[in-house]
């Protein structure tokens, strides 16, 4: 009889959960507590924010004391056009890298790897002394902004699709932050600097350890406290048969022949592609347009990666509530009308002559242009599953081919105007988005176009995986998402997320 009442207890016991965090049945969070440090899910947001946000720091620290650097080591106007370039243009290839590196080895180990690879620039900076060793620790010290790709896979493994362009949106944006806050840190910490009795020589250079010593810890703290996956690292994942290893060739292949990665790779040059290389002039535009001092340059240029706070995460949310009510085609129609609008501001900011009215309409543009990247990382997860990182490698790289490609044509030497460049660089923004209206998901629809009958998200992402790699069920997990992914076939679709040990059938 004792035995039969313990046996009873055990059969009546609930388990305990798991996660402090609602998750679905691929352990992904359901909902979003953004003040929260629940492990894993809401530790890895705040640890990838905060990781980007130095890297951004450090990469662009530079153009706050630009005035004072530039008259330092003689730097004429074709220098600092190519340091500006060389900032932005090794993060191409590094995001293809990075997202490579997140498909086989996970976010963690990735992201880590390559903050403190690229941290003895930011310290080397406080030493160079012609040229040549600005443009090289502005070119190395850029590399570490292939983190980005990193921040958004890590988000992507970590929430549902219904919250995962919240996520985003608010990992990238707050990351991006560092853009602006850079323009109040470096000029703040300058004048401590000075005040304590250096010369303006010494001052800049020493103020470079305080970003460097910033990037290095975030490092430290993503590898001792960060955890790739939501049940665990990928290395561990693996050993015990949990996780397919997979091979650069079929991640390679189901990456690049996708078109609409290419799309978005060219959509996002020209959103966060733009965002950076605002970075990199808006300070001196200011200084020199308008005759402003050093600090106020560095306020109002502050101000335009400010309004990451809450423009990209508000991308994030739009795309997410659009896809609530219109499902993927929702998705797709606000990302084209928001950085259409983006476009136009930006063509405005070029053609305003006083400064109120410059300062107004930038942060017009900045909110537009910079709410875009947010909803570009809103449709990312759901191009491949297979190849996730390397998707959102291509499109973070082409985020930094926009920036290299538009300082080249328009900011480079004296060419242009630093006023006509942004006239010309809201054009192309205009032009560069209309590719938009050409990505079409077979299950879900375009923006013009409804879905295909009888056409599945099953379909399509199990079509990443050969038919003995099926059998062997490398493919469950991608099942497992489509299921979750149900919402954006839109309204018609009324299937829940599935909670975590459901199916569709009783969810």
């Amino acid at each position: 009889m004792e035995e039969e009442s313990n046996k009873s207890a055990i059969q009546i016991e609930s388990p305990a959960p798991q996660f402090k965090i609602p998750v679905d049945s691929e352990q992904k969070a359901t909902e979003f507590w953004l003040f929260s440090l629940a492990a894993p899910h809401m530790r890895a947001f705040h640890l990838s924010w905060i990781s980007f946000f130095c890297c951004f720091v450090s990469t662009f620290a530079a153009p706050p004391l630009l005035p004072l650097i530039r008259d330092n080591l003689n730097l004429t106007t074709t220098d600092i056009g190519n340091a500006g370039i060389a900032s932005v243009s090794g993060a191409v290839f590094a995001r293809l890298a990075m997202g490579t590196a997140c498909d086989l080895v996970g976010p963690r180990l990735a992201s880590a790897s390559l903050i403190l690879l690229t941290t003895p620039s930011v310290y080397y900076t406080s030493i160079i002394d012609n040229a040549s060793g600005y443009l090289l620790v502005r070119f190395f010290t850029g590399f570490s902004l292939a983190a980005f790709v990193s921040t958004q896979f890590w988000m992507s493994s970590m929430f549902s699709a219904p919250k995962v362009g919240l996520a985003n949106g608010f990992s990238g944006g707050w990351g991006n932050l560092g853009g602006g806050a850079t323009q109040l840190i470096m000029p703040l910490v300058f004048d401590l600097i000075r005040h304590i009795g250096s010369t303006e020589f010494t001052a800049w250079r020493v103020a470079f350890f305080i970003p460097g010593a910033m990037q290095t810890a975030s490092a430290i703290a993503v590898v001792m406290l960060g955890q790739d996956l939501p049940n665990g690292d990928y290395r561990k994942l693996e050993k015990v048969g949990d996780k397919h290893k997979d091979s650069f060739r079929n991640v390679l292949y189901h990456a690049v022949t996708n078109y609409r990665g290419w799309i978005l790779a060219l959509t996002y040059g020209y959103c966060f592609g733009v965002e950076l290389t605002i970075d990199n002039i808006i300070a001196e535009y200011f200084f020199d347009r308008f005759n402003v001092n050093l600090r106020t340059a560095g306020m109002i240029a502050a101000s335009f990666g400010l309004a990451n706070i809450v423009s990209r995460p508000g991308g994030g949310v739009l795309s997410d509530w659009m896809s609530r009510r219109y499902g993927m085609r929702g998705r797709l129609w606000s990302l084209w009308v928001v950085q259409s609008l983006g476009g136009v501001f930006c063509i405005l900011l070029g053609r305003m002559d006083n400064i109120a009215a410059s300062v107004t309409v930038m942060l017009l543009f900045s909110f537009f242009v910079q709410a875009a990247c947010g909803l570009t990382f809103g449709v990312v997860p759901f191009v491949s599953r297979r190849s996730l990182g390397l998707i959102s490698g291509m499109a973070g790289g082409g985020g930094s081919a926009g920036a290299v490609l538009t300082q080249l044509i328009f900011f480079k030497g004296s060419k242009y105007s630093k006023e006509t460049g942004i006239t010309l660089m809201g054009i192309m923004i205009l032009c560069c988005t209309l590719p938009i209206t050409f990505i079409y998901f077979p299950q879900w629809g375009g923006m013009f176009c409804g879905p295909r009958t009888k056409a599945t998200a099953e379909d399509y992402y199990a079509a990443e995986w050969t038919e003995e790699e099926r059998e062997r069920g490398y493919h469950l997990a991608s099942i497992k998402f489509a299921e979750n992914s149900v919402r954006e076939g839109g309204r018609r679709e009324t299937s829940p997320t599935v909670p975590v040990n459901e199916t569709p059938g009783n969810a």
